[in-house]
């Protein structure tokens, strides 16, 4: 049985628990994960009991053949439709849909396709089998952690006072794909001196002056698979006091936080272990996300670590710990690693030094 193909019989597994004869998957990523397809229009039909059959449109028939050789192609522009029209030639009586990325339109038109088929809720049942990653999946998770882990060794001796943060991100960026990513997972963030207290800073022509915190948030996108590091340095001078402490404070609540990943443990907990660190240190408000997330085909996915998160850890999930310090009018600090969730100790994915570097 095929890597795929597993995945679709677990789904099935999933469609008997809510008494349904078929999914329809509309979430790309969601098909990409049940068939190997990449392309950028798609739907899939698995059956409870049968074949599945992969939609798409007529840009795309040489693609699925290539890319999902073992399943059966319905060919149209209306492919949503067209599968749930297909699902109600089967006499079925009960067809999940994935109610979170389908528009209300979307819904009167299957509502008319499924004739006398009931339209049920799939819920987040294809993500829920996406958090736990295959060994095939952590290994190009760790690729694509060592492409950022590369660039970010030749981004550094680069670097200097005077560069602006766009220069900055375009370079970045470059070598990620030089280094053997296929482009960036994310909008890359470059925040300097002030703008580093702000915590999804877009780059601007602001140049870095000397002393400057430089915040470096990024991640390699590797055969659909997101890495994310966050690394803040200091530009041009040895860091003033207040700097090197409120690093330090981050250094220790992210080690906290790292320490705290394991098998079973509470989602809020993990969150919890690095927030009273900072908040020990009466820097609690300046600490104003979540912990961590989750990552493989997206960038931000299950299991997520903040004080309102709910469930545990399970072995082999990989996510981020990247706690932060923001002081808005100075500047901010977060260190971020990407983790997976092991037996004992987590493996760490993101493997570039976090001791406070001062460079240019």
């Amino acid at each position: 049985m095929s890597t795929y193909e597993d995945r679709r019989e677990r789904l099935r597994s999933r469609l008997a628990a809510i008494d349904a004869d078929v999914a329809v998957v509309t979430r790309l990523v969601n098909v990409r994960y049940l068939t190997g397809f990449t392309g950028s229009n798609a739907a899939l039909l698995v059956a409870r009991e049968g074949e599945a059959l992969l939609a798409t449109d007529g840009r795309y028939t040489e693609q699925a053949a290539e890319e999902s050789p073992d399943l059966a192609l319905l060919v149209s522009q209306q492919i949503t439709p067209a599968l749930v029209a297909a699902a109600a030639e089967r006499g079925v009586g009960r067809i999940a849909f994935e109610a979170r990325d389908v528009t209300v339109e979307l819904f009167d038109v299957m509502a008319e396709a499924a004739g006398t088929a009931e339209l049920v809720r799939l819920g987040p049942a294809v993500e829920d089998l996406r958090r736990l990653k295959d060994e095939g999946e952590l290994a190009l998770l760790r690729e694509a952690c060592a492409v950022g882990d590369r660039a970010l060794a030749e981004l550094i001796p680069w670097l200097r006072v005077g560069l602006t943060e766009r220069e900055i991100a375009r370079r970045l960026d470059d070598l990620m794909l030089d280094n053997g990513g296929d482009g960036r997972g994310f909008d890359t963030i470059v925040a300097a001196g002030p703008n580093s207290s702000i915590p999804h800073h877009q780059p601007t022509s602001r140049t870095v002056e000397r002393g400057d915190f430089l915040k470096l948030d990024f991640g390699s996108l590797y055969r659909g698979y997101h890495a994310d590091m966050t690394r803040t340095l200091v530009v041009g001078g040895e860091p003033a006091d207040w700097q090197r402490e409120t690093y330090e404070l981050v250094a220790r609540a992210q080690a906290a936080g790292r320490d705290a990943v394991r098998v079973g443990a509470a989602l809020a907990d993990v969150d919890r272990a690095a927030r009273t660190v900072i908040e020990d240190a009466g820097l609690g408000a300046a600490f104003a996300h979540g912990l961590g997330h989750g990552v493989g085909l997206e960038i931000h996915e299950d299991p997520f670590l903040a004080s309102s998160g709910t469930g545990t850890l399970d072995l082999g999930v990989p996510l981020t710990v990247e706690p932060g310090v923001y002081l808005a009018g100075r500047g901010g600090v977060r260190i971020e690693d990407t983790v997976v969730v092991t037996a004992g100790a987590p493996e760490l994915l993101t493997t570039t030094t976090k001791e406070l570097l001062v460079v240019g």
